[in-house]
């Protein structure tokens, strides 16, 4: 499925490809699996464009309003763990 990203204008075209990606395997968590290096390294692509922790709140609330999925949890998911693939449920 496809859903609101929430992204920043004064982003450049390669910081949006990369926060889209971040939040597209937060989807491929849900929806199936995700490799858990490949979803760490999009978070700290992600941290460096959204450095703030107030504004990655917000990323992440904009997104599970629009979506149901929380970033935060796949995260918690993926620090926490030591498998290989990473998936979640609702």
């Amino acid at each position: 499925m496809s859903y609101h990203y929430p992204l920043d204008e004064s982003w450049s075209r390669q910081e949006i490809i990369d926060v889209v990606n971040f939040f597209n395997m937060i989807e491929m968590a849900y929806e199936g699996q995700v490799k858990r290096t490949d979803l760490l390294l999009a978070y700290e692509r992600f941290k460096q464009i959204v450095p703030a922790k107030s504004e990655e709140k917000r990323f992440y609330a904009d997104f599970q309003k629009s979506s149901g999925y929380s970033a935060y949890r796949v995260l918690k998911e993926a620090k926490n763990s030591t498998q290989d693939k990473i998936r979640c449920n609702r």
